[in-house]
């Protein structure tokens, strides 16, 4: 492979780069080299950019030539490498312990900013923390909670909460054990990768992030099941969940038979149902 070493400047550094990560076959490699460099530097990815000829030296070029090798050799995702990842309006930080939010997550948090003021929310499985810190964020009227199995989810996403000030009041348990009743609003992103697809995933997802919050039984519904029948048992009026691509009409009917016969869906930007919403 390649050598990822970075020369005396951005633009040399850049180049040495893209060569070890097109090697490597990474899906991004262009993006992921400007990403991992901007880092190193303490810059904006646009500084490098405008300044191609800066110096990469000292400290940066020994941080950036390390993450070019975990990204390419170990295929750490380059969330992990940098510590962070945007979602929506927001910066949130993000290691091992939890998912790398995706971009499709968005269209859940979408799909419930128009509820009405002073919504009582709840979020089955928070992770990060990323869909009630963005509900928080964009509805600040709205009364978010938050739980997940997982103690260093929590950590993470507690973190995220007091470093942006966004009220959320996270409990740890399985789906909604112990958590209030008394919500209008059930939303989540559970797992839901079939085990049958674990040999199709990219590297980064199956080697670092987290199997708990992926994997979800032959079929992917397995947490999807219990949830449904638990968030019918509140006074929720509205559950709202994430699912995989070609699962949406098993869990419309799931969901629709547990007692929330208005279902519809919301379609990613790659044509996939990708939100299922019932109500009653």
């Amino acid at each position: 492979m390649p050598s990822p070493f970075a020369g005396p400047g951005v633009r040399e550094a850049l180049d040495s780069a893209l060569v070890a990560l097109q090697a490597a076959g990474v899906d991004s490699p262009r993006l992921d080299a400007e990403v991992l460099l901007a880092h190193a530097l303490g810059v904006e990815r646009t500084t490098l950019w405008l300044d191609p000829d800066r110096e990469v030296t000292g400290d940066a070029a020994r941080w950036f030539r390390d993450a070019i090798r975990r990204r390419t050799v170990e295929r750490v995702p380059v969330a992990y490498l940098v510590e962070r990842k945007g979602f929506r309006h927001l910066d949130l930080h993000v290691d091992p312990r939890v998912l790398v939010p995706r971009p499709e997550t968005e269209h859940l948090v979408e799909a419930l900013l128009d509820l009405p003021s002073g919504s009582r929310v709840h979020d089955v499985g928070t992770g990060s923390g990323a869909i009630a810190l963005a509900l928080k964020d964009e509805r600040p009227d709205f009364r978010v909670s938050a739980s997940d199995v997982s103690p260093d989810a929590l950590a993470v996403a507690r973190g995220n909460a007091e470093r942006l000030g966004l009220d959320v009041t996270f409990t740890q348990g399985d789906l909604l054990d112990g958590v209030d009743p008394h919500v209008d609003v059930v939303v989540s992103n559970p797992p839901y990768v079939e085990e049958t697809q674990r040999r199709f995933l990219a590297p980064e997802v199956v080697a670092h992030e987290p199997a708990l919050a992926l994997f979800a039984g032959n079929d992917g519904l397995r947490t999807i099941r219990p949830l449904v029948t638990q968030a019918a048992g509140t006074d929720a009026y509205m559950l709202a969940m994430e699912v995989g691509a070609g699962q949406a009409p098993a869990v419309r009917a799931l969901v629709a038979a547990a007692g929330f016969p208005e279902v519809s869906t919301v379609t990613d930007l790659a044509g996939h149902e990708r939100v299922v919403v019932g109500q009653r």
